[in-house]
Order: structure tokens, then sequence, then C-alpha cells
């Protein structure tokens, strides 16, 4: 009696096998690598800043690119490059707020509305449909109207808006998971709905779950920057994307090109998102043969 012999690929898990055919894709791995040095800019940005992102030279405004200043010098002399730097924190930061709240708010009702339904899904059901009928900056507006401006709150307000969205995917996910045998049978044998929802709905609801989470984070990006443009995100002398933005609008006719650096960051910085999105979609569909 010979004894079978398990080779590796029949030991990985399907989320090991998922990870390995998103990174597989040459887009999704190069994706992946540009993220990870946005994080390490974040993490060891003071280390690595060629100068003070603060420090301010204003007999040398608007200086052009050279070995000092690789990418010039803004309105107040301060060192672009370490601004975009520094602003990569910012550009980690807000989305992760952004997302976050939205997780809180639509991940445990979005959960209980499709596996329970009942009064929750329909009172969180129309919420949502309200929700999602507005605008979604002019109502990001009237929560900053009641919050005031900052990073933090204009993040809070993005997470707001974007929960009913997801409160809308998990809901649909979990209607489907619900469905399931072993659902059913954790019912059956006493399951609790907390244990139910947590331990057998999330794990199979993860892939659509990620997805939407990194459009998300994409989008965050995109709002952080259009409320720094209009001054209600972060604030000086902090450093923000959008507001290098702004500035560059401001002096387009001095510094025509200052535009070029913190777009160009934030162009690949919502790609990534974008694309190790779509990655994982098609690595969930590969998965199931789809």
């Amino acid at each position: 009696m010979t004894t079978a012999t398990i080779s590796p690929a029949t030991r990985t898990s399907p989320r090991s096998r998922v990870v390995k055919n998103v990174l597989r894709r040459p887009s999704a791995a190069t994706a992946a690598g540009f993220l990870v040095v946005l994080v390490l800019f974040a993490v060891a940005g003071p280390l690595i800043s060629p100068h003070d992102p603060d420090a301010q030279d204003l007999g040398n405004r608007f200086a052009e690119l050279s070995g000092t200043h690789l990418l010039g010098t803004d309105e107040f002399g301060r060192d672009v490059a370490s601004r975009i730097i520094q602003a990569s924190r910012i550009a980690l930061v807000a989305p992760l707020i952004s997302v976050g709240v939205a997780l809180l708010i639509g991940l445990p009702f979005g959960l209980w509305a499709g596996l329970r339904r009942g009064v929750v899904d329909a009172v969180a059901g129309r919420l949502a449909d309200t929700v999602l009928s507005l605008p979604a900056m002019v109502g990001a507006l009237a929560i900053l109207a009641v919050l005031g401006p900052g990073l933090v709150n204009a993040m809070v307000a993005i997470g707001i808006i974007f929960a009913p969205g997801l409160f809308r995917v998990v809901r649909g996910a979990t209607l489907a998971v619900a469905e399931e045998t072993f659902v059913h049978s954790a019912v059956a044998i006493g399951s609790p709905t907390r244990r139910t929802l947590w331990v057998h709905i999330l794990p199979n609801i993860a892939a659509p779950l990620l997805v939407q989470v990194t459009i998300l984070m994409g989008v965050a990006l995109l709002a952080e920057a259009s409320l720094s443009f209009i001054g209600l995100g972060v604030q000086p002398p902090d450093a923000s994307w959008g507001s290098m933005l702004k500035a560059a609008y401001t002096n387009q006719f001095d510094a025509p090109y200052s535009v070029v650096p913190p777009g160009i960051a934030m162009v690949l910085t919502v790609l990534a998102f974008n694309t190790i999105g779509d990655a994982i979609r098609d690595a969930v569909g590969l998965r199931r043969g789809i």
C-alpha cells in the first residue's frame, strides 16, 4: 500500500492562489511595487527627503530642475521633491481613513441586512438610496460644513458618502452566500448570528469586498485632492498633492510645469489602486472558473 504525497501546490490555500494569480500579472506586480515604494516614502520620508519640505527660501522661488532641487522649488522656495515625498503620507493615510469609516458603517449593516433582512434591511436600504441619490461632493461639503475643514474631517465626510455604496456591495454578496448549504447548516446547528456572519459569510465575500476597497482607495485620493484644492482638506503648511495642484494653478504663469510632479504622482497612485483591484477581480474569476 503506497502513501500518496501531497504536492506543495495542493497544500496552498485559495487565498494564496489568488495572491499568486494577482502578482503573476506584470501590471499588477508593477502596481504593487509602486505602492510599496509609496509606503516606504510615507514611512521614511523625513530620512530620505533631500530638504526640509517646510523650509522656505524666498530668494530661490520657482527654481528650475537642478542637482540641488530635483523637481525645482515652489512659490515659497520650498523643495518640490521633498514636498512630494511628504505628501505621500497623506496619499495613503487619507484613503485609509475614508475607506475605514465606510467599512465601519457599511460592512456590519450590509452583512446583517443580507443575512437577516427584515427591518434592518429595509431601513438601511432606504437610507443608502437617499444618500446615493445625492451628488457625492455636495454631500461631503454639507458634512464638512458641520465638522469644519481639516484632513480627518474631510476623510470622515468622504467615508460617510462611501458607506452606502459599500453597504450595497456587501449586502448583495451576502445575499448570494447566505443561500449556500454551509450557511444553512451553520444556522441549523444553532450557530449564533454573529459567528455566522464573521466566520462563515465574511471570508466568502472577501474577494468582491477587496475589489471595492481598492477602487474606493483611488476615489478617496481624488476626493482628498479635490477638497484640498479648495482649501477644505489638508491645511498649510502640510503638503498634499491636491494643495500642490492648487498652488500650481495659482502660479501657472510663473511656473507652468509645476503641475506635472503632483499630477503624475496622483495619476500613478490611482492607477496602481485600480490595477490591483482589476487583478483581484480577474484572479477570483479565474479561481472560480468564471
